[in-house]
């Protein structure tokens, strides 16, 4: 037997086997629903860290543009984390209607990569990742540190390094928290400098696709090993009964603690007692209100809004309006939280019902809608009964005085069933919805022309 040529045979077996055996690994955690917390904590993805190579790099859009809601690239490699699902300024996303984008991390050396970890969270689908993700030492001779798109990374010192896609086929499934980690078999994925993510926008059904991506760590293997991300504090929050012991509420003030006071003795006795009044003011058969909403109390823009069964109002609008429309604000969101409408209703009326049940029902006396109200405006106020809020909120409670007092619960019906239609009106009235508006606009203009009425209009 000749051994000699066995000998080579074997080795070039050996190290073929061995090259078979390193190769990247995509390694993808998925938490959703209940399993979603600000830990970003995953069964089998490292957690974010707060102390990992990417702390130091610097970031660069090389192509595209950020969102004006995005928090910017410094959520990236800031080594804190949004504390719920749907939070822009804490996290970077591209500009709503684009297809993504390119970024770049300069880590200012060349290092030993032992992994890549990114994480996004979104209720929809703008959680999902989607991105290549290329390397490069820099030392290239054709080497381009900002390959835009339509520039082959590859073809100018780069190496494509994984192709991740976190998608469901299903697309209820998309909502959650992602957790991706991009590693390698053997230890070691190379040794670099920059980074190339060149994401793509997680779906485009419409202009809301890219993903808000959370945070990105990069592990140096001879680094000390990493810490974990901060946590964000424990939440501040107590909850409630409602007056009929059928749903309760839970209030944070975490972000808002000179609130707490007020939250717990003022804000929380109404909603337990109108809870359940305004279930009974829109019921439909077959239909049961939620058992548990929660009413988050923070900075934001605007002065509230409600996804689901999850209110958000902005804290410092409302230590504004303590003695004013602060609860009576949140009295409308409730609202939504019967309401659960989830079709394509109009806007106005669905707005507009929320502000009927408030200042019609909850706060008559505060005159917030009535024709008080509209004569602040002027005489030559001119409002039309889908002008929303306040405005169709009056010509709902015109409506329900002339002909049917059941009008807004019988709307909020149709809606919840997605079976609005505009012909509802004229069999509730006799009347199309035309005909309804053009009477009450000219009532409304008759008592703005005639002379002012002396009765009281004083705040909650």
């Amino acid at each position: 037997m000749n051994y000699r040529t066995i000998l080579p045979v074997l080795m070039v077996v050996l190290t073929g086997c061995l090259a078979a055996q390193a190769e990247v690994r995509i390694t993808i955690g998925h938490n959703s629903g209940d399993g979603t917390t600000p830990k970003f904590k995953f069964k089998n993805v490292p957690l974010p860290s707060s102390s990992n190579a990417a702390m130091f790099a610097k970031f660069t859009i090389v192509d595209g543009e950020s969102d004006p809601a995005s928090g910017g690239l410094s959520k990236l490699n800031d080594g804190k984390l949004p504390d719920e699902e749907d939070q822009p300024g804490n996290n970077f996303f591209f500009n709503a209607g684009t297809a993504g984008g390119r970024l770049e991390a300069d880590l200012g050396k060349v290092i030993s990569l032992r992994q890549i970890n990114t994480y996004s969270w979104h209720p929809n689908t703008r959680g999902p990742q989607v991105y290549k993700l290329y390397a490069s030492d820099g030392t290239s001779e054709n080497f381009n540190v900002a390959p835009t798109n339509g520039i082959n990374p590859e073809s100018c010192g780069w190496k494509r390094i994984a192709a991740v896609d976190t998608k469901s086929t299903n697309d209820a499934d998309n909502g959650g928290q992602y957790g991706v980690s991009i590693s390698d078999t053997d230890g070691i994925i190379g040794k670099y400098r920059y980074l190339l993510f060149d994401i793509a926008s997680a779906e485009s059904d419409d202009e809301f696709g890219n993903t808000f991506y959370s945070e990105i760590d990069v592990i140096d293997a001879d680094a000390a090993p990493e810490k974990a991300a901060a946590e964000p504090a424990a939440p501040e929050s107590f909850a409630i009964k409602t007056a009929d012991g059928k749903c309760e509420i839970t209030i944070t003030t975490t972000a808002a603690p000179e609130l707490k006071d007020w939250a717990e003795n003022k804000l929380a006795p109404v909603l337990a007692e109108w809870y359940p009044k305004i279930v009974a003011l829109l019921p439909s058969e077959g239909f049961t209100a939620p058992a548990h909403f929660s009413l988050i109390l923070k900075p934001i823009y605007g002065v509230a809004y409600t996804s689901g069964t999850k209110v958000v109002a902005n804290s410092t609008w409302l230590g504004t309006e303590l003695r004013g429309e602060a609860i009576g604000s949140l009295v409308h969101e409730m609202v939504h939280v019967v309401q659960q409408f989830d079709g394509d209703n109009p806007g106005w009326l669905v707005e507009g019902s929320a502000d009927y049940v408030r200042w019609f029902k909850y706060e008559p006396q505060s005159h917030g809608a009535d024709i008080i109200w509209l004569r602040k405006h002027g005489k030559s106020f001119s409002p039309h009964y889908n002008d929303s809020y306040r405005i169709t909120a009056n010509f709902l409670n015109w409506v329900s005085e002339k002909y049917d007092q059941n009008i807004a619960s019988q709307m909020n019906v149709a809606m919840r069933e997605n079976k609005y239609d505009e012909g509802l009106w004229k069999k509730c009235t006799g009347k199309t919805l035309q005909e309804l508006g053009a009477n009450w606009e000219k009532e409304i203009d008759a008592q703005l022309q005639s002379p002012a009425s002396t009765a009281p209009n004083k705040l909650k």
